[in-house]
């Protein structure tokens, strides 16, 4: 579904764009998906809007199963610093997560409900992992689900597709950044 309208009480979600990660998959679609989800960062906070950025510190305790690439291996230490690109600033919200979904044991639903939240757009890194756990959990919390699907990329192709066109308009409505920052200049 097509984007509709920017709540007055709308914050951008920002997923596990953080050196780690990124830096692990330097190609043209994380660059443009970075520039997005930096531009939309950008324009929240020029209008008074919460900009809420999460990091992974790893995965939940316990999990054991094969194949998963953490192994043993320690992450250099600014794995999980978010990126320069974010130009984060002192009123941004920071919350780490170590489950795929940005609302598990993290207090984010709790910070947003303070702050008047009633819309959350997302962007991020992987579009069908965090965000799209994130945005799932979003929905069924009740929020107005937004996705800035030119802000967010996935390492597989087929699962980015996947998410944006099956999964993510049962759950929110779709746009680019351009169009989100367009609705959010026309409510200010």
């Amino acid at each position: 579904m097509a984007l509709t309208t920017i709540d007055p009480g709308s914050a951008l979600v920002v997923i596990d764009l953080q050196k780690g990660i990124v830096s692990a998959r330097a190609d043209d679609a994380v660059t443009a998906a970075v520039k997005q989800a930096a531009h939309l960062a950008a324009e929240f906070r020029r209008h008074g809007l919460p900009v809420v950025l999460v990091n992974v510190t790893g995965r939940a305790p316990g999990r054991t199963e094969s194949g998963r690439s953490a192994g043993t291996a320690a992450l250099p230490a600014d794995w999980a610093d978010l990126i320069d690109e974010l130009d984060v600033r002192p009123t941004d919200h920071l919350i780490t997560k170590r489950r795929r979904s940005a609302f598990h044991d993290t207090g984010l639903d709790t910070l947003l409900r303070d702050l008047g939240v009633t819309q959350i757009v997302f962007a991020g890194i992987s579009t069908s992992a965090g965000v799209e756990s994130s945005a799932r959990s979003a929905s069924d919390y009740g929020y107005h689900v937004v996705l800035a699907t030119d802000a967010m990329y996935d390492p597989d192709a087929a699962s980015h597709r996947h998410s944006v066109e099956r999964v993510f308009p049962k759950i929110g409505e779709t746009a680019t950044a351009a169009e989100v920052v367009e609705k959010v200049e026309a409510t200010r």
